[in-house]
């Protein structure tokens, strides 16, 4: 099967699902570059338990600055490993559990350079996403993970310092297979980390230059005004 290669950037994720992360990727992932952003807690340790991990570490934070730049760093290492097939996924992002099998026939197709999924949020819990508003998987569509490495592609990411997505611009503009597989998000399943992320988008997005007022307002909906469906395996 065709070598796949994951990157991902991680900061202070040692007491969130990144273990757990690492763990599910061993199972259908040849080696995993990781970028840290200068963690201050165990992350970085958690990763080198790893063998399949290569590791690179800032001494300074990137991510709330400049996060193009931090995302061009990150494919920097990754092409340098000669890779095949690129997946381009968060520490608390998983393919749901029948991707071992399916992800063989994805990679040995000719057809498509590029793969997308739908991205579930899951919402207070890891049982139930989100599908009102931008929320809805069904209506936000696919979105571009995993790639065949072409190294004659243009590398370069938009000229924005938020929001300017995990891989370069040209491969987001590759034809791409829809996978019914499923990416299930963990960032907003903890109600602890709610009202702190949504301060994070705002701060970031003051003028809702990427993102609808309406949109950010609704992290913060009472759970009566939040459409949920159960998540099934």
């Amino acid at each position: 099967m065709p070598k796949v290669t994951a990157m991902m950037i991680v900061r202070n994720e040692a007491n969130r699902y990144l273990e757990r992360c690492l763990k599910a990727l061993t199972d259908y992932v040849d080696e995993l570059v990781i970028l840290d952003d200068a963690s201050t807690d165990a992350t970085p340790e958690i990763c080198l338990s790893f063998p399949m991990v290569k590791l690179y570490c800032r001494d300074t934070p990137l991510f709330l600055k400049d996060e193009a730049q931090l995302r061009c760093e990150l494919w920097h290492h990754t092409v340098a490993t000669n890779p095949e097939w690129i997946l381009a996924l968060d520490a608390d992002e998983f393919l749901e559990t029948r991707v071992d099998r399916e992800l063989p026939y994805l990679l040995k197709q000719d057809l498509f350079p590029a793969i997308s999924f739908r991205l579930f949020d899951c919402w207070g819990s890891e049982d139930y996403y989100r599908v009102d508003g931008l929320w809805n998987p069904w209506l936000r569509g696919f979105s571009i993970y995993l790639v065949k490495y072409q190294p004659w592609l243009d590398a370069a990411w938009p000229l924005q310092k938020f929001h300017c997505g995990r891989l370069p611009l040209a491969y987001r503009r590759l034809p791409h297979l829809e996978s019914d597989l499923r990416i299930k998000h963990l960032g907003w399943a903890n109600p602890a980390d709610i009202r702190a992320k949504y301060e994070r988008a705002v701060s970031q997005d003051p003028t809702f230059k990427y993102m609808p007022r309406e949109h950010y307002e609704s992290i913060l909906w009472p759970a009566d005004k939040i459409q949920l469906e159960k998540w099934q395996d």
